[in-house]
């Protein structure tokens, strides 16, 4: 015969499991069932179960139940810089997908310290995450193959991770640098620097390829003076284009491989009172939304940040529901944004003031 209970919380403030299967009358292994929503517990025992777990208001610790059972209803996603408007736009498709979902989104960021992401990728696998949207550091743990092997679901987004077999949402960033630098060689430029990452990342790896590439097939030498790789931050893109502009020859344009380093090396030409693009043309890569708002408004490399995460959500998603799909690897084109802080419509603007 089955116990019968009343509302009155008993024993310590927090609420049990072992309570509520007492109250009930029946194991905590069942009580847990019931409340997980498994098979396997009659309706009307199922209904008993949750009446007691309300009127104790008791409520399932659902890390601790995910660990057991290995069915977290939780992505973690793991970004370099939260302050990167990059990532948070790649953050924000991923949500546009899980809100669809009944998967929630675990955020972390390690502001590329390999340290802190080796922190944050223990919380997640402690958390018993069901997947991990992820963009590596320079030195990428060896606990994301750890997670893969325990059968965590994995997405690398933007950079690549070559030794590790995972799928991956990558962007097209040669040909992106190869339009950016052939576009400014087509308006007749010679002396292009570019400020860039650290080429320990695929990103600046790619875009680097992207310029060289353009440069050679005009026939433009590669000057190792007009090549700075640096931190993707903007106060080292400012620092670097510092170096550039001191140089006895200075640049008559730059091509800066991240939007926080184009904000850097924007700061540095203000400085100097340049005139952009008369004195010196800047391409970025990144369109972001002030891009347009700066005078004049900034020619850029566009990525599809928003996408790049959505295809990620639903790449993750397939593979939490058909783990032995084959490993897929997508690559999203970019596009080149004319606007007029390389020249181009600036040279218009020119002739008809000369015309006047």
């Amino acid at each position: 015969m089955r116990k019968k209970y009343d509302s009155r919380p008993t024993g310590p403030s927090v609420p049990t499991l072992k309570e509520v299967a007492q109250l009930v009358g029946v194991s905590t292994a069942t009580a847990s069932r019931a409340l997980a929503g498994a098979v396997g517990v009659r309706k009307v025992l199922r209904s008993q179960i949750l009446e007691a777990a309300r009127s104790i208001s008791y409520h399932p610790n659902r890390a601790a139940r995910d660990l057991r059972v290995r069915s977290s209803r939780a992505v973690g996603v793991l970004i370099p810089d939260i302050e990167n408007p990059f990532f948070t736009s790649l953050v924000s498709g991923i949500e546009d997908v899980l809100a669809k979902t009944d998967y929630s989104l675990l955020l972390a960021s390690y502001n590329e310290d390999p340290e802190q992401e080796a922190r944050r990728l223990e919380v997640f696998r402690a958390d018993g995450v069901a997947g991990m949207i992820f963009a590596a550091s320079r030195a990428p743990s060896k606990l994301y193959a750890e997670l893969g092997k325990a059968g965590r679901a994995l997405v690398a987004v933007s950079r690549d991770v070559p030794r590790l077999r995972t799928d991956q949402v990558m962007v097209a960033n040669t040909d992106g640098a190869y339009a950016a630098v052939t576009h400014l060689i087509q308006l007749g430029h010679k002396r292009i620097a570019i400020i860039n990452g650290p080429l320990a990342f695929t990103t600046a790896r790619d875009r680097q390829t992207g310029y060289e590439r353009a440069l050679r097939d005009a026939n433009v030498p590669v000057d190792e003076n007009r090549v700075v790789h640096t931190a993707f931050k903007q106060s080292a893109g400012y620092a670097a284009m510092q170096q550039l502009l001191n140089l006895p020859k200075k640049p008559t344009a730059v091509f800066t491989a991240s939007n926080l380093l184009t904000l850097g090396a924007l700061q540095a030409i203000h400085e100097r009172h340049l005139a952009i693009p008369s004195e010196i043309a800047i391409v970025g890569f990144d369109d972001m939304p002030w891009a347009t708002s700066l005078r004049p408004p900034l020619t850029t490399v566009g990525q599809p940040a928003f996408q790049v995460g959505r295809t990620a959500a639903d790449l993750l998603l397939a593979r939490l529901r058909e783990p032995s799909l084959p490993r897929r690897q997508i690559v999203l084109e970019t596009q080149l944004i004319i606007r007029s802080s390389c020249g181009f419509e600036s040279k218009k603007t020119r002739k008809k003031t000369r015309i006047k």
